[in-house]
């Protein structure tokens, strides 16, 4: 055989050999833990831009990688040559390939051009450290059912599988109808954007308008297409809350999956999810993670759907709350503000190597009381006995803490305590006593002496 027909056949066996291997991956092997990173949208809305997603994805290769953040999502309409701040374009211009599926608009990411499509972006973030996901939208795009495109791979066509019926009801977003799942074709649908976007080195896929109201034969097709690609590829789903009686779907289908609608600075977002986070105690498990959604921390809404550029409205206490509670519930934590614009305080929130322990490490995380304005969580460290324990003042005013430890699920007489946050040993203490200001928490680890 001549050297390089045989160089060609090893490549060949070899590269089948890494897509049997990844093909093996159990759920619980894709997402071991609450996935971290950074998406796009409460900073950029729909407009983001090649040089600001590499300008974020050097800055966590930078400085944040080290401490688990790896992800790095374009969020939605990136197919949209024309998108802009504050909403959306019904009907507005899209960018296609020949078999009706989005591609990256050049204008915005110029290494899309020549059919490249997220390849050169994806390679650029590998070649970080760090992974790459996009966003997109439930169903196939409706200007590829209007000129019935073939859905390639197969012998149909757009307009044989699309449900003009079910389709998204958010103000102006007309980018797609959705797929019936009983029609001929519509799993070929679905395998072959799978297909396109495994090629393109895709990590992370967000799939919006799938889990409120809930779409099960949807959330499976592209749940079965992304496995049979054979590139462990994490599937997300939003928006919320998706519903606590479908968990059994959820967690066979997806790896993250949206408990409540979109999450921003406002101090009331945060007292609703203590409630929504309640709900879904005891359903987090290695490769399924309830997600309470991003981090409207630091400067956001540089072009942002919500409001205008603006440093997140969100008070250090209110921001140290926040990731309080995401930690100890487990919840993925995707970084939403601008990372390179970002200021220390919220940059020091996502590198406290001691609270993303928690987030990554600990287990059976619950409400473990509930009085007045004060509650509190409770979650076992790794490797002993130890607690981690956050308490929280939900109220609009000062509140006193004082709690014996067993009413929140701590036997041990006098613990030795740690306050996370500070990262200082504040030594054994009889009972939880102190004074929180409104909205403000504090997050302890507490052991045996």
């Amino acid at each position: 055989m001549p050297l390089r027909s045989f160089l060609a056949l090893l490549a060949i066996l070899v590269n089948a050999s890494a897509t049997s291997s990844q093909a093996q991956l159990t759920a619980a092997e894709l997402a071991p833990t609450p996935p971290m990173g950074w998406n796009s949208w409460d900073s950029f809305g729909p407009s983001v831009r090649e040089n600001e997603v590499k300008a974020n994805a050097d800055f966590i290769a930078g400085k944040l990688l080290k401490f688990g953040w790896q992800y790095v999502v374009v969020d939605i309409e990136w197919y949209q040559p024309d998108a802009h701040a504050h909403g959306y374009i019904a009907r507005g211009r899209v960018t296609m390939d020949k078999y009706g599926r989005f591609v990256p608009s050049e204008n915005r990411f110029p290494s899309a051009a020549d059919g490249a499509g997220f390849k050169p972006l994806a390679d650029y973030i590998h070649t970080k450290g760090l992974k790459f996901g996009i966003h997109i939208m439930r169903g196939i795009p409706r200007e590829a059912v209007d000129k019935n495109l073939p859905i390639e791979g197969s012998k149909y066509h757009a307009a044989d599988v699309a449900d003009k019926v079910n389709v998204c009801q958010w103000k102006n977003m007309e980018d797609t109808y959705g797929v019936d799942m009983t029609k001929p074709g519509a799993q070929d649908y679905y395998d072959s954007i799978a297909r396109l976007y495994a090629s393109w080195g895709v990590d992370f896929v967000k799939a919006d308008d799938m889990s409120r109201p809930f779409r099960g034969p949807e959330i499976h097709a592209l749940s079965i297409a992304l496995r049979k690609t054979g590139r462990p590829i994490v599937l997300s789903l939003s928006p919320g809350p998706a519903p606590v009686d479908e968990y059994a779907a959820l967690s066979a289908n997806a790896n993250m999956w949206r408990i409540s609608n979109d999450f921003w600075d406002r101090w009331i977002d945060i007292k609703e999810q203590f409630e929504r986070a309640h709900r879904w105690e005891g359903k987090s498990q290695p490769g399924g993670w309830p997600d309470a959604d991003m981090l409207p921390l630091g400067h956001i809404a540089i072009r942002g759907e919500r409001g205008d550029d603006r440093k997140s409205l969100f008070t250090h206490d209110e921001q140290i709350t926040l990731m309080s509670l995401w930690s100890t519930f487990r919840s993925p934590l995707m970084m939403g503000g601008d990372l390179p614009s970002s200021d220390d305080f919220t940059l020091g929130l996502l590198s406290n190597p001691e609270v993303l322990d928690v987030d990554q490490k600990s287990s059976g995380g619950h409400q473990s009381y509930d009085q007045g304005a004060i509650l509190a969580w409770t979650a076992d460290a790794p490797g002993g006995t130890a607690k981690y324990v956050p308490v929280f003042n939900t109220g609009d005013a000062p509140a006193k803490a004082d709690l014996k430890w067993n009413q929140v699920g701590v036997d041990t007489h006098e613990p030795l305590v740690r306050d996370l946050w500070t990262r200082q040993d504040l030594g054994q203490k009889a009972t939880i006593s102190l004074t929180l200001q409104p909205h403000a928490s504090v997050l302890y680890k507490v052991s045996g002496h």
